[in-house]
């Protein structure tokens, strides 16, 4: 079998500026949320999907935001974007699907948490984390893969060292380094994606790093560069093992369901009413299965 783990915020994010506005009779904006749940339609019309499970951030805020002031919050989100997320999730759970509604952790770490369960599984063939965000890479390898839906894009361990440069058990070293303006850190001065691939991928993490530049032995490097590279870490190592665990995703996060609560079976009657008070019922004609 294969599991389909998907990020659920990205996804209502991608409906927010993909999808067609549209108002419920109210008055408020629901087209986003639509969106995403003609996308998990179309995503269960694959014979391949069975097993399902989605993950929210209930709110943006996180354990993160404790350890580092500067970590995103849900500040400057549009309102009309904000005030889907819950319906998202209660589109989401009517239609049947596992929801991961995420408070102290973030969606990511959910994710992770569901594909470092259930690898080992021997009924489990492959799991897809189904997102492109650069945290979740970090879990790739084995049976775990990321697919990117937009692009149709499938990323094995290959894949992300390719793109990135480095492993997949790199890239927290990785973001630590270079900064993830997405999630409100900005890695160390002075070290890009290219420099930080490229000494990553001798040593793999910024621990083996050896303090002292002349003893680097990283091709294509030049000693003045890495004499530059090497102070800024030893200067600020504190700071870059801090962006390290900011970008560490967590695979502790309990996740009461059995891996047979991730097989969808059908909608819930409940959601021909709540898309009919959203004035959307035409989408309910299109569901072939109900519980």
């Amino acid at each position: 079998m294969h599991i389909h783990l998907v990020d659920g915020t990205y996804e209502l994010y991608r409906n927010y500026f993909g999808a067609p506005p549209k108002k419920d009779p109210s008055g408020r904006e629901v087209g986003a949320a639509l969106g995403l749940l003609r996308s998990l339609m179309a995503m269960l019309e694959r014979p391949e999907v069975t097993h399902v499970a989605y993950a929210f951030d209930h709110v943006i805020e996180s354990f993160r935001n404790g350890l580092y002031t500067g970590y995103k919050t849900g500040e400057g989100i549009e309102p009309e974007l904000w005030n889907q997320f819950q319906l998202a999730e209660d589109l989401v759970a009517a239609f049947g699907v596992t929801v991961w509604s995420m408070v102290e952790f973030e969606a990511d770490d959910a994710l992770a948490a569901g594909a470092a369960r259930w690898a080992p599984d021997p009924a489990v063939e492959r799991i897809l984390l189904c997102s492109p965000d650069k945290d979740l890479m970090q879990m790739v390898g084995g049976k775990i893969v990321a697919w990117d839906r937009r692009r149709d894009l499938i990323l094995d361990a290959d894949a992300v060292q390719a793109k990135f440069g480095v492993p997949p058990a790199s890239i927290p070293d990785y973001l630590a380094l270079v900064g993830d303006s997405a999630d409100g850190y900005p890695g160390l001065p002075g070290w890009g994606a290219k420099s930080a691939a490229g000494v990553l991928a001798v040593y793999g993490s910024i621990d083996a790093i050896p303090p002292v530049a002349t003893q680097w032995q990283v091709p294509g490097l030049s000693g003045t560069r890495a004499a530059k590279l090497a102070a800024t870490l030893e200067a600020q190592r504190a700071d870059a093992l801090l962006y390290r665990t900011l970008a560490t995703l967590r695979t502790d996060v309990p996740l009461p369901e059995t891996l047979a609560d991730l097989e969808w079976r059908g909608a819930h009657p409940h959601l021909r009413t709540l898309l009919a008070e959203l004035d959307a019922s035409s989408i309910a004609e299109r569901i072939t299965r109900w519980r």
